[in-house]
Order: structure tokens, then C-alpha cells, then sequence
């Protein structure tokens, strides 16, 4: 049985055409052969949405083969090392020109790594310019987003991977887990009837959280939320059957017609931004003196 994708974009679309490849495959029995055959165009951070499906499906993974149209596209993913992952001997591919943000796997402890991770990849990449504190308060709250996932979505794995698109003037930074998501989660803290686009929305909102006790929760977005609105780049997250996106400021909304078995947080810079970013509380130092 052949799974032909069309071109995967960071958009409702592409998650959508994904998680219909985990349909699928959740759908094969135990004789079945699956060949997902891969577009001309395939965004490389939605690898951790793929990464993520096929982990969920690794009672299956020698029922699964890949065959590429594109071998650009086959390249990219020897550079950012997911093939590798996929178990492919002698796949990585040096990628000298420094766009790849490589696809990892990270356990619920690797908590050092993925610091080290996101220090080492959240430096240059077309980034705009911004203060040490604020570069530093930024990859904190990437690391903040590691952390809720293992708190709060009870996840054993962590996928995270990125793109550098020169021509496109953006960078995309994408992390999934296969946790039990915002809707689970939010609703059985809360007791509130909320459907998943609704959880998502809830947990979005200022202030909120479902971790109890004297530590404050929360989801480690409100900062990346206020840089990508004054940036004009994405947010986005796919939990369920529900997708949010923040987008020029503003939030849509929908629902897909299947599930994902986690939670994918997609962060999109736009790095045509020519501006100077710093801490709000930067600025008022200088004032004061």
C-alpha cells in the first residue's frame, strides 16, 4: 500500500496530510507493506510531526519503507540527521550551509541536552538582533516548553528539529511529544467541557495552568508569543484533533478530522525582521540613568 504525500508545509494542511499517514497506519495489519513515498516539497522541522507518528507506530516500523521523488528532499533529511533516526546506515550528510537544526529524540531526563540543544542552535540562522538577556529569557522559554512537556503531558519522548529558510526569510523550530495532550490534560484539571481547539485556547490564555502547588505553571509561551506577534512570524500548536496559529497577530482556529497522539508546538521567526529586540525592563534601566 502506497502513502503518496502531497508538498508538507508548516500549515493546517501539512499537519493534516500527516496525521492521515498515522491513520494509516494504525489501519495496516500485521501483513500489510506501507511505502510512504515523499513530495517534491517537505518542510524539514514537520519532520518531528512524522518522527513522532512513526515512533507511535514502531510495532510497526518493519512494515514501513520510504522512496523519495525529490532527492533534494532526501538530502535535507540526511542533513538534519533524521534519517539517521529512521535507522538509515551511513545518512548523514554534512550540511555545509548551516540551515539544518537537527532532528533529536530527547527522554523525559535529558533535560541538560536539550539546553544545550537549544543554546547551540538558537544562534545566528538569520535570527533578528537581540540583547544577551533577551536571547537568553528566548531559549529559556523554548526550554520551558520541554519542561510542560514532560510535567503536564506525561510524554517518554520529545522530538525536536528545525529549518533555516534563507529564501523564504523565515526559521522554523518545531517540538512534539506524544503525551496526552491539551485536551486530556486541560479537562481533567479543570473539569471544564471544552473540545481540543478550546483546551488549547484555555491553556493560552494569560495566567492559566494545571500544575498544582507552590511552582507556577504554565506553558512557557508568553514570551515567544509577544516576540513572533511584534515579529510578524507563527506560532502554532496541534494537539488532538485541535489546531491553534497565531499569525500577523491575530489567532484561527480548526479542527482536524483525525487525531495526533500528542502535542506539536511549531515556532515560525520571520527573519526578514530588521529590527533590534531587548527586555522591556532593558529600556527602563536606560531611562533611569
Amino acid at each position: 500500500m502506497n502513502i503518496r504525500l502531497q508538498n508538507i508545509e508548516s500549515d493546517f494542511k501539512g499537519f493534516s496530510d500527516l496525521i492521515a499517514v498515522c491513520e494509516r497506519i494504525k489501519s495496516c495489519g500485521p501483513d500489510d507493506e506501507l511505502v510512504v513515498i515523499f513530495p517534491q516539497w517537505f518542510d524539514a522541522n514537520m519532520c518531528v510531526v512524522l518522527g513522532a507518528i512513526l515512533h507511535f507506530s514502531s510495532k510497526k516500523k518493519d512494515q514501513i519503507s520510504f522512496e523519495w521523488i525529490n532527492p533534494e528532499t532526501k538530502k535535507i533529511m540526511q542533513k538534519n540527521s533524521f534519517l539517521f533516526f529512521l535507522g538509515f546506515d551511513n545518512s548523514i550528510m554534512l550540511d555545509l550551509n548551516g540551515t539544518t537544526i537537527e532532528y533529536k529524540q530527547f527522554s523525559q531526563g535529558d533535560y541538560r541536552s536539550f539546553s544545550e540543544y537549544v543554546e547551540r542552535n538558537f544562534r545566528g540562522h538569520g535570527l533578528p538582533e537581540m540583547s544577551e538577556a533577551l536571547l537568553k529569557e528566548f531559549r529559556k522559554s523554548i526550554f520551558e516548553i520541554f519542561e510542560n512537556a514532560v510535567t503536564h503531558s506525561e510524554t517518554e519522548y520529545i522530538f525536536a528539529c528545525g529549518q533555516y529558510f534563507p529564501y523564504k526569510k523565515r526559521l522554523d523550530f518545531s517540538i512534539a511529544d506524544l503525551g496526552i495532550g491539551f485536551y486530556r490534560n486541560v479537562t481533567s484539571k479543570t473539569k471544564l467541557d471544552l473540545s481540543p481547539v478550546q483546551a488549547i485556547e484555555w491553556a493560552m490564555g494569560e495566567e492559566k495552568t494545571t500544575k498544582s502547588g507552590p511552582i507556577p505553571g504554565g506553558l512557557g509561551l508568553k514570551l515567544i508569543r509577544e516576540f513572533v506577534t511584534l515579529n510578524r512570524g507563527k506560532m502554532q500548536i496541534a494537539s488532538d484533533s485541535g489546531f491553534w496559529e497565531l499569525s500577523e497577530g491575530s489567532v484561527k482556529t480548526n479542527t482536524f478530522s483525525s487525531k495526533f497522539p500528542g502535542t506539536v508546538v511549531n515556532i515560525e521567526i520571520n527573519t526578514a525582521d530588521s529590527r533590534s529586540y531587548c527586555l522591556e525592563e532593558e529600556i527602563e534601566a536606560e531611562d533611569i540613568f
